[in-house]
């Protein structure tokens, strides 16, 4: 694999350990980070859904944001979890950090996004034996709708406790231009929908040119989202960890071939 040179954007900390990881498997990363996490105030609707979390039958958490900002909230109201309420989580490593705090969290084994974990048999199960099923969304300040919606028309109470937001760092006109041509980069890996966006906002007229390089994504919603903004060689990693990034690009034919 050691044709491949792309450019990563995840969050700092996540792309840097991105980048190592790719680094000894023989694959050069760029980082250019498209979210900077940022925590959200806390508020007052904040602080009392936290402290009914009892009246949950179930919490989920979509991200590992919503992983680390939610488990603060926690720290903050409950001394201790509590050990018989499920929690779930959209990807195994979201999953991760809410099992090393001590919640019982549960991931769907194939898929990382809402689909995945709707069809989760132990969501399911947990949800039908509750007289009125309520569900905890954690999750930043916008995202997908889908899960919510599903679980509504199931007759599921949902509620959101939004922690975070991602916003796209103000980097100066033409970084990314000049990043792709010193890197000689021939690749790009996005970990998101919205970082999909925030690469078209700062590719801005170079757009339709980068867009005909091979472009990872981590699912199939954001290969839709990829190939409606014109990517013409999208590769659905199906996973948006670096396993499945590693799959997929020993399933492409290596650039230098």
């Amino acid at each position: 694999m050691s044709g491949w040179r792309l450019l990563l954007t995840r969050p700092e900390q996540e792309c840097q350990a991105l980048a190592k990881a790719l680094a000894s498997e023989g694959v050069h990363g760029a980082c250019l980070p498209l979210l900077n996490i940022e925590a959200l105030p806390e508020t007052p609707e904040q602080s009392a859904l936290i402290c009914d979390l009892h009246r949950y039958t179930a919490v989920i958490v979509v991200s590992k944001p919503a992983a680390r900002f939610g488990l603060d909230l926690l720290d903050r109201y409950w001394p201790q979890p509590l050990a018989d309420q499920p929690w779930f989580s959209v990807g195994a490593g979201t999953g991760q950090i809410l099992a090393d705090y001590g919640l019982p969290v549960t991931w769907p084994g194939d898929g990382d996004d809402s689909e995945a974990l709707l069809a989760l048999p132990e969501l399911r199960a947990a949800l039908q034996y509750a007289l009125f099923p309520r569900v905890l969304i954690i999750r930043g300040e916008d995202g997908r709708t889908l899960l919510a919606e599903q679980l509504r028309a199931q007759g599921v109470e949902v509620d959101y406790l939004p922690v975070y937001r991602r916003v796209l760092p103000g980097y100066p006109v033409g970084t990314l231009q000049r990043l792709f041509q010193v890197e000689r980069l021939n690749g790009v890996a996005v970990s998101s929908g919205q970082g999909l966006m925030h690469l078209r906002q700062l590719a801005a007229d170079d757009w339709p040119q980068l867009a005909q390089l091979p472009v990872f994504v981590p699912s199939p919603r954001v290969a839709v989202m990829a190939r409606e903004l014109g990517a013409s060689n999208v590769v659905d990693c199906r996973g948006a960890d670096t396993a499945a990034l590693l799959a997929a690009l020993r399933a492409q034919a290596s650039p230098d071939l």
